[in-house]
């Protein structure tokens, strides 16, 4: 068995980085094209800057039918990200921000520690995105299903301080209408001009590792995904300045696990190969000028899959997030080599 995940995984990894090369060799291979501006307006020698202040929780639900459910949690009510777009190139950095008052109940939640970083890459009609983050420390939403003299406000949840989740993720989307601008959405580099929506098809792959330490007990879970999401966006312009714009993604993937525990000097080991199911989904709305844009996003994310058949294994994360941006003229030092880049690959 041991041998044949490991071929799985040897598999995966080699689907992906074809798939990342042709997709490279597409990109260089393209003829440079003109910019239509009468749909779209460019910002060629802007820095987009933004701070998004986000609601967004890290949750994981698990649904036993014979043990009955676990709520896990991060103590978070509150993420800060912080972003930097020019051209065809991106970055943002996420944590949590302890200077607000939201986030500083650790004697009852425990503490939870939070980082993200994420690259993206517009390559023409491709967008690449790579992304690493991790999270570490949850409590159980419902100790009192497992404490029933546990009181609310006054005595501490049930704690896991030391479980912890690193993730690293990429995907790969291809834009299909050329009347639609991702970025005017994404990245605020460009702005349209007129309402379009586009037709987004996704492949993303991700490798999570979760660990678990606590009174004898260690355990390592190693969780390889793939999946192809149906995604679609529409960007409603109105009065030139503002804009609405919805969009929706269910996709269906294949997680390949690997499962280690120690308790007592006792081993354990588990694999198995799981059908997955996600649904993704938000709407954006948002004021745009030459200099400044500020907005608002709601989002959600639900994904789950049946380990056993009594067991189910849901994540879900909804939330909202306030976002201010400002444009400002690169500076040399970042501007001659990213252009060196775009003039090369042609973008």
């Amino acid at each position: 068995m041991k041998e044949i995940l490991e071929i799985r995984y040897s598999l995966f990894l080699t689907f992906v980085f074809v798939f990342l090369f042709m997709n490279v060799a597409i990109v260089f291979g393209q003829e440079k094209k003109t910019k239509d501006t009468s749909n779209f307006v460019f910002y060629p020698d802007k820095i987009m800057l933004r701070a998004n202040l986000s609601t967004q929780a890290d949750s994981y639900v698990l649904q036993d039918k014979m043990a009955g459910d676990l709520f896990l949690e991060t103590n978070t009510n509150y993420k800060l990200f912080l972003s930097v777009d020019y051209k065809f190139i991106g970055f943002s950095y996420g944590f949590y921000p302890y200077f607000f008052d939201g986030n500083n109940d650790d004697d009852i939640k425990g503490k939870s520690s939070y980082s993200d970083y994420n690259f993206r890459f517009f390559l023409g009609k491709w967008l690449q995105t790579v992304q690493y983050s991790k999270t570490r420390g949850y409590y159980v939403e419902n100790t009192i299903d497992f404490n029933p003299d546990w009181v609310e406000g006054k005595d501490p949840y049930i704690l896991f301080p030391n479980l912890k989740n690193e993730q690293y993720g990429m995907s790969t989307s291809y834009i299909f209408n050329p009347k639609f601008s991702l970025k005017s959405i994404y990245s605020f580099t460009e702005w349209q001009k007129e309402s379009a929506g586009s037709f987004i098809p996704t492949l993303a792959y991700d490798y999570n590792k979760i660990y678990f330490n606590a009174n004898g007990t260690q355990s390592a879970q190693k969780e390889y995904d793939v999946r192809i999401a149906a995604s679609y966006f529409y960007n409603f312009i109105i009065h030139k300045r503002f804009y609405i714009a919805p969009n929706l993604s269910p996709s269906i993937g294949v997680k390949f696990m690997d499962f280690k525990s120690s308790a007592s000097g006792v081993q354990e080991t588990e694999n198995g190969t799981y059908f997955t199911k996600y649904l993704e989904g938000g709407l954006k709305i948002g004021y745009n000028t030459e200099r400044i844009l500020f907005g608002a996003s709601f989002n959600f994310n639900e994904s789950w899959y049946n380990e056993t058949k009594t067991k189910v294994i849901s994540n879900g994360k909804g939330y909202g997030f306030l976002y201010f941006g400002y444009r400002f003229d690169a500076p040399d030092f970042i501007k001659k080599p990213v252009d060196i880049i775009n003039d090369k690959m042609k973008l």
